[in-house]
């Protein structure tokens, strides 16, 4: 069993690292949260004084971060995870960042010495509490499989997008596709309703027709069809509308940098930012279909 410092154990890391406790792994967590420590230790989880601690003699540590701005300060610098770790320390960064921090990151990490790889997970927190998370990992092909055995425990899909960076380049592109698919999702819904088509008869239409997809059938913005999803939860979020408009931005941002067309990305990213601006700024990113029944 391996020694593993998990930094960031909030509503998608927590359920990570629990899984990892129940494998039998040693854990030791820091998070910003006293209560989100308290929930691990209490599984048998060791708390850590500080992010440095937690990646102080261990074999591997793991992080689930908020923003890039919060992976190069944990990991760079004199006082960072990077410089209290030990000389082959493999490094896992499970946040949705930029590709250009996961890639300035991860070549200070193999300058010291180290593996590391970008992680960004799928799956929401549902996904994360099961075990069923998909990741894509960006890295070298040595420290993929070094990672791969404790990727497992945490998820079902691991998938190797090839180079540093490209886990983040892999996510970007994924979720501005689910964002603009659940956009889709919920015009054609609200069309319906003006034109007199009940939910559950345009769901078992377009669910078996080229209108497919997981916005709809996994997800379905509209309470009945689908009853896990969070229509049927007053849209209580499983994936928030701000980590969904955080995640296009991050698209909008690369296609600026990289020289891409993504106008309905962009279209996307704009309905989001009202929709967060509005009502949705709690509510799961599927609720968009309230601010586009009012507009």
């Amino acid at each position: 069993m391996a020694k593993i410092g998990f930094i960031g154990v909030g509503n998608m890391g927590g359920p990570m690292a629990l899984n990892l406790l129940k494998a039998g792994h040693s854990v030791k967590v820091f998070d910003l949260s006293e209560a989100a420590v308290q929930t691990c230790v209490d599984a048998g989880g060791e708390a850590a004084p500080s992010a440095n601690d937690a990646a102080t003699g261990v074999n591997i540590v793991v992080s689930m971060l908020p923003k890039g701005d919060h992976v190069r300060g944990v990991y760079l610098g004199d006082n960072g995870a990077i410089a209290a770790a030990s000389e082959g320390t493999l490094f896992i960064d499970c946040s949705t960042i930029d590709v250009a921090t996961a890639r300035e990151v991860s070549a200070a990490a193999s300058a010291a010495g180290m593996m590391m790889v970008d992680a960004p997970v799928s799956g929401g927190v549902g996904g994360a509490v099961a075990g069923t998370l998909t990741f894509m990992v960006g890295g070298p092909a040595g420290a993929f499989e070094a990672a791969k055995p404790v990727l497992e425990v945490m998820g079902q899909n691991i998938v190797h997008t090839g180079a540093s960076g490209n886990g983040q380049a892999a996510k970007i592109c994924n979720n501005m596709i689910l964002g603009i698919s659940m956009i889709a999702v919920s015009e054609a819904f609200v069309l319906g309703e003006k034109l007199g088509l009940e939910h559950q008869t345009l769901f078992d239409i377009a669910s078996t027709a080229s209108g497919q997809c997981w916005s709809l059938t996994s997800y379905c913005p509209v309470p009945g069809p689908v009853p896990a999803s969070p229509a049927n939860n007053d849209y209580k979020p499983g994936f928030s509308a701000q980590n969904m408009l955080k995640d296009l931005m991050l698209s909008q941002e690369a296609a600026d940098g990289f020289d891409a067309s993504t106008a309905l990305g962009k279209a996307a990213t704009d309905l989001y930012q009202s929709y967060v601006s509005g009502d949705g700024e709690a509510a799961d990113f599927s609720g968009i279909i309230n601010m586009i029944r009012k507009n």
